[in-house]
């Protein structure tokens, strides 16, 4: 087959050069230009200079229509602004990694980009709106539960991320000498990501009314996420294994575990890893992914390749740091 042609826009940030690491070593692919205003004519490897070696690609400013499909890596509300001044061929598919066209009430022509929850849309959409990674993980770990209308209580959920969710942009919750052996709450129970998880819960219940109780951490690492999530449960925890077995038997990427899972496991892979345990009337979900991969540039290319009608762990079948 005829490769892909691909274009991304934000190249310089976490999320534009994780997407560039796996895009130049998948076989279907030719990376076609990489956009970075701030760094036109530089090479991508001295941003990335992990890729030196690996790509002679350097940045442009210049935005080339000859592609077929275009991801978006820029800021939260910068794709909008960069699609309502930039008028992309409606031939081009769009990958947006951004929040700008997740949520139903500003998606205009976005599908809503999580294979677990919606594949065949995907396979058939123009435009692609990439989920959050904080709304990855926790949704992968309810779906199973919402799409047999069990969701029946207040949700709680507590989880950490890696340094690298900040984005690239310093902050002072970003700088090493803050983040280092440290540990914070922040956006407890109004995170942005709540409401594209109750969208999606709603989705497959449409009953769903439950509070949703989201404690979200900053962690003193660089990379990954582990969502801990309980709730009320009259499962067993040999029906909730099952349950969740079934769900997930057909997706190549989230796998249930038997025994408890550790963050390292799914470290520079695009794999979401799920455990269950029942302590009382409680079932405890478990779920772990890498930020960057499976939480935005790994998914990003998994629905790239469901456009294209590839296998969807084409290009991602990455290697977990394992210590």
């Amino acid at each position: 087959m005829n490769k892909i042609k691909v274009g991304i826009v934000g190249g310089a940030g976490y999320t534009g050069g994780e997407l560039l690491r796996v895009l130049i070593n998948h076989p279907h692919v030719e990376v076609a230009f990489v956009n970075s205003n701030s760094n036109a004519g530089n090479p991508v490897h001295s941003v990335h200079t992990d890729l030196f070696g690996d790509t002679e690609l350097k940045f442009t400013d210049e935005l080339p229509q000859n592609i077929d499909v275009l991801f978006l890596c820029v800021g939260h509300g910068a794709a909008r602004k960069f699609l309502e001044a930039n008028r992309i061929a409606e031939s081009i598919r769009i990958i947006d990694l951004s929040q700008d066209y997740r949520l139903k009430s500003k998606a205009e022509n976005f599908v809503y980009g999580l294979p677990e929850l919606q594949r065949d849309k995907i396979k058939t959409a123009q435009h692609i709106a990439n989920p959050g990674c904080f709304a990855t993980a926790i949704q992968l770990g309810l779906l199973p539960l919402a799409a047999k209308g069990l969701l029946a209580s207040e949700i709680h959920i507590n989880a950490t991320t890696g340094s690298t969710g900040a984005g690239q942009s310093l902050s002072p919750t970003s700088h090493f000498s803050w983040r280092n052996n440290n540990l914070s709450v922040y956006k407890a129970f109004e995170h942005q990501h709540l409401h594209e998880i109750g969208e999606s819960l709603i989705q497959l219940q449409s009953s769903f009314d439950q509070t949703i109780n989201f404690v979200p951490q900053r962690g003193a690492f660089t990379r990954g996420i582990l969502a801990c999530t309980y709730l009320e449960s009259t499962l067993s925890i040999e029906e909730a294994s099952d349950l969740y077995s079934h769900y997930y038997a057909s997706h190549p990427f989230t796998h249930v575990s038997p025994g408890n899972i550790d963050l390292k496991q799914v470290v520079n892979t695009n794999k979401a890893l799920i455990h269950l345990e029942k302590h009382g009337t409680k079932l405890m979900i478990i779920s772990i992914i890498d930020n960057l991969l499976k939480g935005a540039s790994g998914q990003a290319v998994q629905n790239m390749n469901l456009l294209f009608g590839l296998e969807e762990t084409t290009g991602l079948k990455l290697k977990a740091v394992g210590f």
